[in-house]
């Protein structure tokens, strides 16, 4: 079975997770410079079968679009264009870099590993997967 993957898209850096073979569980795969995803997923996608792509859908909280949103619209254009008979959707993915922090703290990641770059994103990204995953059913 084709596997899922999840993107945490941000200026500099994206998180990027992928699901396992069955589609249960969520893991966190990388963190890329955001100018360099296009070549990641080209050498990822050569290797692995992937059906579904899953984009952070980042909202305000009175539900409006977030400033960011332009830019996303535009990767996802591009992701489209590179990828074609990819399946893109978008998934909220409002409090996943809280609740990524929260995770490091509660699960007793020392300090000096929370601040590696691209840590938060990539655990963002298995956020917004799994939840994505549970609202499948």
């Amino acid at each position: 079975m084709p596997r899922i993957l999840a993107i945490d898209f941000g200026l500099k850096r994206s998180g990027i997770a992928i699901t396992d073979p069955l589609r249960l569980i969520a893991s966190g795969l990388a963190a890329v410079e955001t100018s360099e995803i296009i070549n990641f997923l080209s050498e990822y996608l050569s290797k692995e079968e992937v059906d579904v792509i899953v984009v952070g859908l980042p909202k305000q909280m009175d539900n409006s679009a977030s400033e960011s949103e332009p830019l996303i619209l535009k990767f996802i254009a591009n992701l489209q264009q590179n990828f074609e008979g990819l399946n893109v959707v978008r998934y909220d993915e409002r409090f996943t870099s809280k609740m990524a922090s929260q995770a490091m703290i509660s699960g007793g990641m020392k300090k000096s590993k929370r601040r590696e770059k691209g840590m938060l994103d990539k655990i963002s990204a298995t956020l917004i997967l799994q939840g994505y995953l549970e609202s499948l059913g």
